[in-house]
Formats: C-alpha cells, sequence, structure tokens
C-alpha cells in the first residue's frame, strides 16, 4: 500500500505542477484554448492518443468487448490505430490546420459558425457538444474510480470527487498547454504500464499460448469451458462479427467528428510537425488501443463477472477482477496507467466544453469575411481586458461542466460503454459529416449542416427514449456512416454558398 500511495502522490504532484508552470501561457484565449497554435508534433500526438484511450477503453471496452468478442476483440484496437489515427491525421490534419487558421477558429462550433456562415449553428453546435459531453465524462469518471477503489480500497464516491477536484486544478491552471504536457507524461506511463500489465496477466495464465489454448475451449455461447468447446473466442473474427464490426467503426470513426480530438489539430505548429505526429499517433494507438482490447480478450479465464440487481452481468467489473491478484508494484503500476489515461482525457473535455461554452454561446466575435470592413476599431487595453474576460469565464464553466459529470457518475445509469456510445454516436453522428465534408467539398451547403445535426441527434435520443432498441453501440455507428448521405443529398438539393466566400475559406 506504502508502494501504492507513494507512486500515486509523486504523479499527483508532477501533474499540478505541470498546471503551475504553463499558467503564464493561459491568460489569453488562445494560449489557454489552443496554446499559442504552437504546440509540437510529440506534444500534439501524445495529447491525441491518451484524449482518446481512457478508463472507458482500458475498463469498460476491454472488459465488455473482452467478454463478448474474445481475442477478436483485438480488431477494435487496430482498427482505432489504423482508422482512428492513422488515417485521421492523414485526411483531417493538414486541411483542419490551415483552415481552421485562416478563418480563424478556435472551437468546432466555431468552425461551424464561420465555415457555413451561420451563428444559429455555431450556438446549435455549442449546445451539442456541451450536452453529449457529459455523459462521456461520466464514464471515464466511473472507470478510473472502479480501478482506484479496486487498488486502494477507497469507497467509489470518495474516488469520483478526488478525481475530479485534481482535473479542475491543473486545467484551470495551465489551460491547453498543462494539459498537452501532462498528456505527454502520462502517455510515457501509458505506453510502459500496458506492455507490462500483459505480460504479468498472461503469466499468471501460463504465459501466451497456455492462454490462447484456454480461450478456445470455451464455448461461443460463454458456457462452462468444456474440452470440447467450439473455440469461438480464440477465433479470427470471434464469435459475432457483425456486432464487432459495428464497435470497430464508432470507437474508429468516431474520433474524426468529436470535438476533443479534431482540437488537436487546430494547435499544431505546422505541416511537418503534422506528419511526425501522425507517425507517432498510430504508433501509440497500436501499443496501448491494441494493448488493452488485447488483455480484455482474456477476461474469460478470471470467472464470471457479478450480477447487477437488473439480472445483467456487470461488464466493468472484469477488468479489475483480473487484475486484483497482481502484485502490489503492478496493482499501483496499473492504478497510474489509468490514472493517466482518464485524467488526461478528462482534461480534454472540460476544456473542450467550457472553451466551446464560452467562445460560442457566451461570447461570439463576428469575423470579417473578404471585402467586409470591420465597424470601429477596439483599443488594445479593452480587447485584453475582454481575453482576460473570456479565460475566467471558461474556467468557472470548467468547474461547472465537472460538476455535471460528477453528479452523473455518483449515480451512473447504465454500463460505461454505452454511455460512450451514447455520447460518440449523438456528437460524431451530427458533426463528422459536415465537418468532413466542409474541409474539402465546396458545394456543402448550410441547410445540410442542420439536417445533419438533426439526423445524430435525432436517432441518438429517439433510441434512448425508446429504451435502447437498437444497441446504443450499432446506433452510434448508422448515425455517424448516415450522415455522409444525409449532407450529400441534402446539399445537391439547397442553395449553394457564395463562390467568394467560399473560394476564400479554401485559400483562393
Amino acid at each position: 500500500m506504502f508502494i501504492k500511495i507513494l507512486l500515486t502522490i509523486v504523479f499527483l504532484a508532477v501533474t499540478v505542477g505541470v498546471g503551475f508552470y504553463s499558467r503564464k501561457q493561459a491568460r489569453s484565449v488562445d494560449g489557454f484554448v489552443l496554446g499559442g497554435r504552437a504546440v509540437g508534433p510529440w506534444l500534439t500526438a501524445f495529447a491525441y492518443g491518451t484524449s482518446y484511450f481512457s478508463a472507458v477503453v482500458f475498463v469498460g471496452y476491454a472488459g465488455q468487448f473482452g467478454w463478448k468478442y474474445g481475442l477478436s476483440s483485438t480488431w477494435i484496437g487496430v482498427g482505432n490505430a489504423v482508422i482512428g489515427s492513422l488515417l485521421a491525421w492523414l485526411v483531417l490534419g493538414r486541411r483542419t490546420k490551415t483552415m481552421t487558421q485562416r478563418i480563424e477558429s478556435r472551437t468546432m462550433p466555431d468552425f461551424f459558425g464561420t465555415r457555413y456562415q451561420s451563428q444559429g449553428l455555431r450556438v446549435a453546435a455549442s449546445i451539442i457538444a456541451f450536452v453529449f459531453l457529459i455523459p462521456y465524462t461520466a464514464g471515464v469518471y466511473k472507470g478510473i474510480s472502479t480501478l482506484f477503489e479496486m487498488g486502494f480500497g477507497i469507497p467509489y464516491e470518495y474516488c469520483v470527487i478526488i478525481m475530479a477536484i485534481l482535473t479542475a486544478v491543473y486545467v484551470i491552471l495551465g489551460g491547453y498547454k498543462a494539459t498537452a504536457m501532462n498528456d505527454f507524461i502520462q502517455g510515457i506511463i501509458m505506453l510502459f504500464g500496458i506492455v507490462a500489465v500483459i505480460a504479468a496477466v498472461l503469466a499468471s495464465q501460463g504465459g501466451l499460448s497456455e492462454a490462447v489454448a484456454k480461450m478456445a475451449e470455451i464455448p461461443a455461447d460463454g458456457a462452462a469451458a468444456t474440452t470440447e468447446g467450439s473455440g469461438g473466442f480464440a477465433s479470427l473474427f470471434g464469435p459475432d462479427p457483425w456486432n464487432l464490426l459495428g464497435v470497430v467503426i464508432l470507437t474508429s470513426l468516431g474520433t474524426w467528428g468529436l470535438p476533443q480530438m479534431v482540437g488537436k489539430f487546430y494547435s499544431i505548429t505546422d505541416e511537418s510537425a503534422i506528419k511526425r505526429g501522425t507517425i507517432i499517433s498510430t504508433i501509440f494507438a497500436f501499443i496501448v488501443a491494441g494493448g488493452c482490447y488485447f488483455l480484455g480478450g482474456f477476461g474469460r479465464l478470471f470467472g464470471t463477472p457479478p450480477t447487477l440487481p437488473n439480472g445483467r452481468l456487470d461488464f466493468d467489473s472484469i477488468v479489475p477482477s483480473m487484475l486484483a491478484s497482481l502484485p502490489d508494484f503492478m496493482i499501483a503500476l496499473v492504478v497510474l496507467l489509468v490514472l493517466s489515461a482518464s485524467m488526461s482525457t478528462l482534461a480534454s473535455l472540460v476544456l473542450t466544453s467550457s472553451s466551446t461554452m464560452t467562445l460560442d454561446l457566451i461570447y461570439r466575435d463576428k469575423k470579417s469575411l473578404p471585402g467586409e470592413v470591420e465597424e470601429g476599431s477596439i483599443d488594445d487595453i479593452v480587447s485584453e481586458r475582454v481575453e482576460r474576460r473570456k479565460v475566467v469565464v471558461m474556467r468557472v464553466l470548467i468547474v461547472f461542466f465537472i460538476a455535471i459529470s460528477l453528479l452523473i457518475a455518483l449515480n451512473p445509469p447504465t454500463f460505461i460503454a454505452q454511455l460512450m456510445g451514447i455520447s460518440w454516436g449523438a456528437l460524431a453522428g451530427a458533426f463528422l459529416a459536415p465537418f468532413m465534408l466542409g474541409l474539402y467539398w465546396r458545394g456543402t451547403t448550410t441547410a445540410s449542416v442542420w439536417a445533419c445535426f438533426i439526423w445524430g441527434v435525432g436517432i441518438t435520443v429517439i433510441n434512448m427514449l425508446l429504451g435502447n432498441p437498437i444497441n446504443p453501440i450499432n446506433c452510434g455507428a448508422i448515425a455517424m456512416v448516415g450522415g455522409f448521405p444525409v449532407v450529400w443529398i441534402v446539399s445537391l438539393l439547397t442553395p449553394k454558398m457564395e463562390k467568394k466566400t467560399v473560394g476564400w475559406m479554401f485559400g483562393e
């Protein structure tokens, strides 16, 4: 226990120390939200990866999908690396950096408002982002607190509150630069931690080949292991490849439309940094995501998880039960691993939500288009005061957002995986298609963006109100993919934007 407490205290002290170190760079809006648009490839790549993978993946997704699909759940990690990291950086990285810098966009709602010349879109997008980032944040809290409770014996409620306070402290102090620096430190811990944990868990089962052989003996229906099992949980595509594909789509393609993920491309220094960041981010995702799902695939070797009052299995307890028998030092490493993954994601989520609400709902600066003349001039001193006021409002909203997420986390309505499915489904279903097509296709119209907002949020909320007749994971995947035909068809049928304005946005 002494080792676990000592390592955790050192980690938390470093985290808060980085916040104090970065506070001078967080006085302006650009400094607080984007790190002055001068964050290098290593920090950006690790910020992207650590925001991507949190306790939601390590505890919720790895446990639930490892139980359902066995070793084939590793494909989810592969998809996250190839689609969610490599292709995301290749397709969105340079375009996002150049266009958002040209139109002076700081957030994704700001992009929609300027790109499609609609303050209504900007407001609607900010509300959607704020509302649907909350369940994701609650899922992260639940995941990290479950592990903390296992490792330290501290009641769940206290764990949630402690994590909320610590995250608030360093984000409020240092903004994005503190978040990115801590993400780098936390990412290093995640890389070493996941490799060590996998090795320890496999060793407890007699090694890799012995563990795989045991998995092959388990029938695909999940009954007790027999020597004549079907081997479905050790097969290449598992017992349910179609639902597995839905999970791959949601968790991989979803990052392309999430404000907290796309925002990383706003702040990177230049195009050469984007190339290096692409490689670093992809390698990071292969190790961390691939490792998490590969580890979760062995969950059935550690017994059946407990049953909840509603009769369903408690999937969120699977990974903690796999780790409970490890030596104290390894448990301390696991706690730091999940703590690192979760705090980085939480920091990204709260910073995104607060900046979105401040810049896109409370303060909505009107941008001048080519050929327009700004009315009047603002004194530099007044402008600096306004900037500082915006930063103060963002800090207040960080506390507000964390408080709401905390209330949900203390009484979580469903499994971690379902919380993330609802959040990602609505956000990426609404934002992915109009954001990506808006970067590449000049014919995308304002009406098509409204249609996609209604589609993504509508299908997610209706499915939820009807009791989730479609699994939230599959519903989220449908919302994302379905947004592309919605935007394309509506754009063909509705009036186009002015060519001169669109040409300026594309650098002409």
